[in-house]
């Protein structure tokens, strides 16, 4: 697990200064404090942070091909590097180490860009083919491993790990893009497919993008795709234990490690499975760790410590209050770009937990979006039979109407708060998971812009790349289409940007078993009884999963890995949520009405509506905007 950087001139072979290469790499050091290099050549440069995880004392990057034709620096784990080695070696490969860095080179060489069908793992790598005077950029199938990317004012393109690494280079400009802060306040993350400044992106999961010095660069392409157009056929019981094959050979693949290994250890189903696998393909017993909140019906760590004495894991805990508060400019700090999912606070402290005692944590990430875990994807499977049922027509007339009319509850009971939903009903299945899953839709974002905004932004709006991702996707049902925007629109941006850089923050590499690519292309085919069954989803990974685990974690509700935010925005952090409204910061961008903003506040805090969401949004995106010193 490292961090990488580089700088790349496309016209031409124009020199590279290798100390600004050098000062990218430095300001990501907490993601490779084991080792650095950097490595220049006629109109490229590379760098390279390392964290040590296996070949301890080989594997140095940059690292050249025993031919010294071609240069990498990678980011990352490919868990079947032994397999490929033996592989390549019977077709004349000769490796210098033991690692798998030097086995991605000679897949290179061999296959060229089929070379990424052949990696088992998570990855963000760049090769530089010195006779080709070619750049190679490939990020792996699902994006656990990030790659930003920017075309410079001297015609340059830069590239790093993190964002970070980019504003490290002098000549990147830090000026913000308003269409990224709509995606921000829609969503609660900057999606994958947009930055927070102008002139950034991000290589996109699944693509690479092959450059040639001198000629036409062209643009990513996507070499991996995740299919929901098939089904498989089978009984029950025998897709059940291919599931469990799979599983297994999930968890042991990433058990490979020179370096203490232990797992994260929510007491939900993902984690609780994964530390099960664990335990029965180790002799010792599994380190696990687990945090808690002090908000008492939040709080799940009895579930992980029962897990814990079940398995019989070397497991530790903690708690996390209001005053972990204070560390919302570090959490800010991590992720360059404003993300506004507070579950960040406790991942971020559960890692510092793990790396106390080891390097590398498995997490349950990933079960919810290929097996359909997520309440939304139930609602939104049995919202589409009801639109099959009614003409668009007459749903658009009722259900319309009763939702523009029904009263936003957000006091109430789960059952009565039905105005998202009466209002997806009134629309295609697309616009209502659209709707459904963003913090804020389109007429509250702009109810908080001030007319600058609105003016900006015009008619752009954020949900029309989710919406064009579901309409496009490769599916058969309404479920397939959500559960393919949460893989390739939600996983990226949210939830593996969460881990990605809460575990680095603390030089932790997290692996996540449930997100092997066979595993994902396994559950994308499985038919939708038996991902969703009345108003259980995870079906059949549950079911498989009773030889190992206790009903009352199988099927309590899903809780998430939920942070008390509301209740201590209305408490000892009340004082915060009103001063987001008088924010310099956010006042100096013209974009915002602070009366709007005020008003909703107060309105939280008295307890008249939950707007904690929009609190923390807009708190995170005001500590961003200061850190990254950008302009409007």
């Amino acid at each position: 697990m490292c961090g990488i950087a580089g700088i790349y001139h496309p016209e031409t072979p124009k020199p590279v200064d290798p100390r600004r290469v050098e000062r990218m790499c430095e300001a990501m050091l907490h993601r490779g404090p084991d080792g650095s290099g950097v490595w220049t050549g006629p109109g490229v440069g590379l760098g390279h942070r390392r964290l040590s995880i296996i070949d301890l004392e080989g594997s140095p990057q940059p690292m050249h091909s025993a031919d010294g034709r071609a240069v990498i620096v990678f980011n990352g784990e490919i868990y079947n590097y032994r397999e490929l080695r033996r592989t390549l070696e019977k077709e004349g490969a000769r490796f210098n180490t033991h690692g798998d860095t030097e086995v991605i080179l000679a897949a290179w060489q061999h296959w060229g860009v089929d070379c990424l069908q052949h990696l088992d793992g998570m990855f963000a790598f760049a090769i530089w083919d010195v006779e080709e005077r070619s750049l190679f950029l490939a990020r792996d199938r699902l994006g656990v491993k990030p790659l930003f990317l920017s075309r410079l004012s001297d015609g340059s393109m830069a590239f790093a790990s993190e964002l970070k690494g980019l504003l490290a280079h002098p000549q990147l400009r830090r000026r913000v893009n308003l269409s990224a802060v709509d995606d921000y306040l829609a969503w609660g993350y900057v999606p994958d497919t947009k930055s927070i400044l102008e002139g950034v992106e991000k290589l996109p999961a699944g693509h690479f993008w092959l450059m040639q010095q001198g000629r036409d660069q062209g643009r990513p392409q996507r070499w991996w795709d995740v299919n929901f157009a098939e089904r498989r056929k089978g009984s029950q019981a025998d897709l059940s234990a291919e599931l469990i094959h799979l599983l297994r050979e999930g968890v042991q693949s990433r058990m490979v490690a020179d370096v203490p290994l232990g797992a994260f250890l929510s007491g939900g189903v993902d984690s609780s499975s994964v530390v099960a696998l664990m335990s029965e393909a180790s002799s010792d017993p599994v380190k696990t760790c687990s945090i808690g909140f002090d908000v008492e019906a939040l709080d799940e760590t009895s579930y992980a410590q029962a897990i814990a004495e079940r398995f019989h894991t070397d497991h530790r805990s903690r708690s996390v209050g209001n005053d972990d508060f204070a560390e919302i400019d570090r959490i800010a700090a991590m992720f360059d770009e404003p993300f506004a999912d507070a579950s960040a606070l406790p991942t971020w402290r559960v890692c510092q937990l793990a790396r106390e005692h080891v390097t590398v944590a498995l997490s349950g990430d990933g079960a919810d979006e290929a097996f359909a875990g997520y309440r939304r994807q139930v609602f939104h499977a049995h919202e589409e039979r009801a639109r099959a049922m009614l003409p668009a027509a007459l749903r658009s007339t009722v259900f319309g109407s009763l939702g523009r009319l029904w009263p936003k509850a957000d006091w109430a009971p789960r059952p009565l708060r039905a105005k998202t939903t009466l209002l997806a009903l009134a629309s295609s299945g697309e616009e209502g998971y659209a709707r459904g899953l963003s913090v804020l839709n389109r007429e509250q974002r702009h109810a908080i812009y001030g007319e600058t905004a609105r003016g900006v932004l015009g008619s752009y709006r954020a949900e029309d790349d989710l919406i064009a991702l579901m309409r496009n996707a490769p599916a058969r049902s309404g479920l397939d289409r959500a559960q393919y925007a949460d893989l390739k629109f939600w996983l990226p941006g949210d939830i593996l940007t969460k881990v990605d850089r809460t575990s680095m923050a603390v030089s932790l590499e997290a692996r996540e078993p449930l997100l092997d690519h066979r595993l994902i292309e396994f559950a994308a085919t499985l038919p939708d009884s038996l991902r969703v069954r009345g108003s259980q989803g995870k079906y059949l990974l549950k079911r498989s999963m009773e030889r190992y685990l206790p009903q009352d974690v199988l099927y309590r509700p899903k809780q998430g890995f939920v942070t008390p935010i509301a209740e201590w925005l209305r408490g000892p952090l009340a004082g915060s949520a009103r001063s987001i409204a008088s924010s310099e910061v956010l006042a100096q961008t013209g974009w915002f009405d602070p009366r709007a903003i005020s008003s909703l506040a107060e309105a939280h805090i008295s307890g008249r509506s939950d707007n904690s969401r929009l609190l923390w949004q807009l708190m995170m995106l005001d500590r961003s905007l200061s850190r990254l010193g950008a302009s409007a």
